[in-house]
């Protein structure tokens, strides 16, 4: 049980036993924890506050099954996940699309910050004819386990990363240990940033900018059950891309738009 007026330290060590938290870089749940550490209630509700919203950014769209290795097929973890689970029947369009401005006999360096499972969509990118080197960043520890147990036995040419989103510089020092061309993905990851710390996507989308050729954002545009447009367009994310970047392409799939952009 918590304890009231317990270190912030402790505190943290509390919200971290559950198992869905227990691998979540520290970094993500100290910002978490901000958000509430000055409210006039007790340390138990700013733990309880603080669970809630860690479960909104990294658990509401995951199966728990997926926080155990399993020995299924690649579509049964695309399926588990939500987001790859409304994206599962268009990957291959998907990836035609974005990648179509490349040279597809080059291989080229997929960075997917804020992965999930996305990694086990690698197939698709073989059947679009793409070479790729894939580095995924996801701060879910146990996922991050699942794809390079599955990269490792498939032999694919990826590797997933557990860093926090939040640690720019780490990015940064990724994405730049790799060749070019560089297409950055960033699939249904901007809500999620901006629950955590407002404004935080666009100071990352500029830092990474200058060392990609392509940047890919996408946001679903309707409820996955009633296929219902979100009436929330999203106008800051957009006006701050047209301002700052040269967009590509704009296009959607299965209720998910997908903004293709570079450095001017």
């Amino acid at each position: 049980m918590v304890v009231k007026n317990m270190e912030e330290d402790e505190i943290l060590k509390e919200i971290t036993k559950k198992k869905e938290f227990s691998r979540l870089p520290e970094r993500d749940v100290a910002l978490a924890f901000e958000k509430f550490e000055r409210r006039q209630v007790s340390d138990e509700e700013k733990a309880r506050l603080t669970r809630e919203t860690l479960h909104k950014v990294y658990s509401s769209f995951t199966s728990q099954k997926l926080l155990s290795p399993k020995n299924k097929p690649y579509e049964w973890f695309l399926k588990k996940h939500r987001s790859t689970k409304e994206r599962l029947p268009y990957y291959k369009e998907i990836y035609g699309k974005i990648f179509s401005p490349f040279d597809l006999k080059k291989e080229i360096s997929i960075i997917d910050l804020g992965a999930g499972v996305n990694g086990f969509g690698y197939n698709f990118l073989k059947e679009a004819g793409i070479k790729a080197k894939y580095r995924g960043i996801e701060a879910i520890g146990q996922m991050v386990d699942i794809t390079n147990n599955y990269f490792k036995k498939e032999k694919i040419n990826g590797q997933a990363f557990h860093y926090s989103l939040f640690e720019t510089e780490k990015i940064k020092d990724l994405i730049k240990n790799t060749k070019k061309p560089r297409v950055i993905f960033l699939f249904k990851v901007i809500d999620s940033l901006e629950i955590i710390k407002r404004d935080y996507s666009k100071l990352l989308l500029k830092e990474i900018a200058p060392f990609a050729d392509l940047i890919v954002v996408s946001f679903a545009v309707e409820s996955m059950i009633k296929r219902r447009k979100f009436k929330a367009n999203r106008k800051w994310i957009i006006d701050f891309i047209q301002n700052n970047f040269k967009i590509t392409d704009d296009f959607e799939y299965g209720g998910e738009r997908y903004i293709c952009f570079a450095k001017r």
